[in-house]
């Protein structure tokens, strides 16, 4: 490790820059929503292509369903993800009123629970009586400790309108991989245009898991093979269940 990346980590840690770091407001990662939406949307479309392919049936009726299911199933994992982002908020806002109430009504009784928790933490005697004081005389920090130690909640979370788009984006852009070969059959003839779906899906698995790992620094390789491991999965039943109702079609 070179002394300039050591000398960047230091000035991380100075009381200056640990101030401003703790007093900004955090920064919400949308990573997990961008691989939700990424993979969902590579998996469902080559299910659609592979279902169809599977099935005999031709190349119009697999960029006709492969683009209803894009923009119908994008955007319903969109809204979903809109709506159980916004949940979680009003599940905090739930809790956080409970709490101001029971305050209220019951405070000795919420004192206790205090006591309790951060007995169950390791504290005992005089420190466990001096953190019990500190944060019930202060009714943010005692209303903010109750929620997180008793509901298991934390205060703020991702915003839900950018949840939404970093889902709906990711499952659009890679979703349309796996339809690639077919479009490029319009302008040009294009053989094989299945096993050419096969190998943009699994290079878009693969991208994405291999991004996902750099970013949360984990093995690169490894986090693209499970993802590839997952949607080919779902690729290979998609396919089986289109090969079974070709046999009911001409049966």
């Amino acid at each position: 490790m070179s002394p300039s990346h050591h000398d960047n980590h230091a000035e991380d840690h100075t009381r200056e820059a640990i101030r401003s770091r703790i007093h900004a407001d955090p920064q919400r990662s949308y990573l997990r929503d961008f691989v939700y939406g990424a993979i969902d949307g590579a998996v469902t479309t080559f299910a659609v292509v592979a279902g169809v392919a599977g099935a005999g049936l031709g190349s119009g009726v697999i960029i006709i369903l492969g683009l209803a299911n894009l923009f119908a199933d994008g955007f319903s994992m969109a809204a979903s993800n809109y709506l159980g982002t916004r949940a979680d908020r009003q599940l905090y806002e739930k809790a956080r009123r409970e709490e101001e109430t029971e305050i209220d009504r019951f405070p000795e009784g919420e004192r206790e629970e205090v006591r309790q928790i951060f007995l169950a933490q390791g504290f005992a005697g005089d420190d466990l009586e001096r953190v019990v004081r500190v944060v019930t005389s202060n009714r943010e920090l005692w209303v903010k400790t109750m929620i997180r130690e008793e509901h298991g909640l934390e205060e703020g979370g991702p915003n839900p309108i950018r949840a939404a788009w970093s889902t709906f984006i990711a499952f659009l852009t890679i979703g349309a991989i796996p339809l690639l070969p077919y479009f490029a059959g319009f302008i040009a003839p294009v053989s094989h245009t299945f096993t050419w779906s096969i190998v943009c899906t699994a290079i878009a698995f693969a991208a994405v898991g291999w991004l996902k790992g750099r970013v949360v620094h984990l093995s690169p390789v490894f986090s693209a093979a499970e993802t590839l491991g997952v949607g080919g999965v779902a690729a290979v039943l998609a396919y089986v269940v289109g090969v079974l109702l070709r046999g009911v079609g001409t049966g």
